[in-house]
């Protein structure tokens, strides 16, 4: 089985012909316009009042990197997001500003930009605000207050000038953070390339891990773990968390007290209850541990958890059947998982202002 290529395109723009042509002269024919540019990892949730700019991303990745958006000045969003973490932070269970520890295990950020709701029970519409909420939350941060600080600081002041066309508030500084995390991708894998018609990018024993992969007939990883993000971005019980007393209801919940506050019944709640994202397969060989509360160590134990059908519970998902394979064809698996990881590229931090 084989994922169909990708084909991209360039934008071509055209300029008028100068005025001072003579008018003997025949322009040449015009060429043939190009479709619109395909993103290889699908379609960005971008909103409309925050287009992701070179300057604007830039500007977020100094605020990114900045501990003066914390209450205590000594936390920044790279406190729970390493570069060389695969942009999570390697604990089970990350601590906040106040020293209390955080019932989750932190999500990398590696294309969360393609997603279409936020954090593990998918409780924010959008990345911006993931953004603020993990700021006034994780870091204790107050935008405003934040906002008037950076405003005295002369290279974020012009920087705000110039991006945003004005002095910086908690809104634009969190469209900024946006933008730099919407930068922060995985793709030209050693799979990709060989998608893409490079035959010798990975070895046999990957090729082989692909089929069983996506096989119906042995792992079906595909049934949630979809390409081209390796995720369907959706949420699915699989029993992590039930082996103890009080489990984690993630979306089920979300769902549910959105529907009580609105003094409505959502059906979809019951059906979620302990649901949480599909991470993507891309780069998950640099961010273990895994799962919504970190109990998955290693890449290898988390496949057998989910060969063997997760945790039965009442409300396990549907699509998780346990599936006997082989070692040999466990081996593969792995193998092919790996691919979806890029070479490590060197991260420069920012200069701050």
């Amino acid at each position: 089985m084989k994922l169909a290529k990708v084909v991209v395109f360039a934008f071509l723009f055209l300029t008028s012909c100068s005025n001072n042509t003579p008018p003997a002269e025949t322009p040449a024919p015009a060429a043939e316009p190009a479709a619109p540019a395909v993103d290889p990892l699908g379609t960005m949730n971008v909103p409309a009042d925050n287009a992701v700019t070179p300057e604007k991303a830039a500007l977020g990745k100094q605020l990114f990197f900045d501990t003066r958006l914390s209450k205590t000045g000594m936390m920044s969003c790279e406190s729970c997001h390493f570069p060389d973490k695969g942009w999570a932070d390697g604990k089970a269970l990350s601590t906040r500003f106040d020293g209390t520890v955080n019932t989750r295990h932190t999500p990398t950020l590696i294309n969360v930009g393609y997603y279409n709701q936020w954090y593990w029970d998918g409780r924010a519409a959008t990345l911006e605000a993931q953004v603020t909420a993990a700021w006034r939350g994780q870091m204790g941060g107050d935008p405003d207050a934040v906002a008037m600080t950076l405003n005295g600081v002369e290279g974020y002041k012009t920087a705000f000038q110039n991006v945003f066309g004005g002095p910086a508030t908690g809104a634009n500084i969190a469209q900024a953070i946006a933008t730099f995390v919407r930068t922060i991708k995985s793709q030209d894998s050693a799979w990709d390339r060989y998608e893409k018609g490079d035959k010798t990018a990975v070895s046999q024993e990957v090729i082989d891990g692909f089929d069983v992969f996506s096989n119906t007939e042995k792992a079906n990883c595909t049934l949630c773990h979809l390409p081209p993000l390796y995720t369907d971005t959706l949420f699915h019980n699989i029993g992590v968390g039930y082996d103890k007393p009080m489990p984690d209801q993630g979306r089920g919940k979300i769902l549910a007290d959105a529907a009580k506050a609105n003094n409505t019944e959502n059906p979809e709640a019951a059906k979620l209850m302990g649901a949480f994202k599909t991470p993507s397969m891309r780069s998950v060989t640099e961010h273990a541990p895994y799962f919504h509360n970190g109990s998955g160590a290693t890449l290898e134990q988390v496949v057998d958890f989910v060969l063997a059908g997760g945790t039965k519970n009442p409300n396990l998902d549907e699509k998780l059947q346990a599936r006997q394979i082989s070692a040999e064809d466990k081996a593969k698996l792995i193998a092919f998982i790996r691919a979806l990881t890029p070479a490590p590229t060197p991260f420069e931090p920012p200069q701050i202002p």
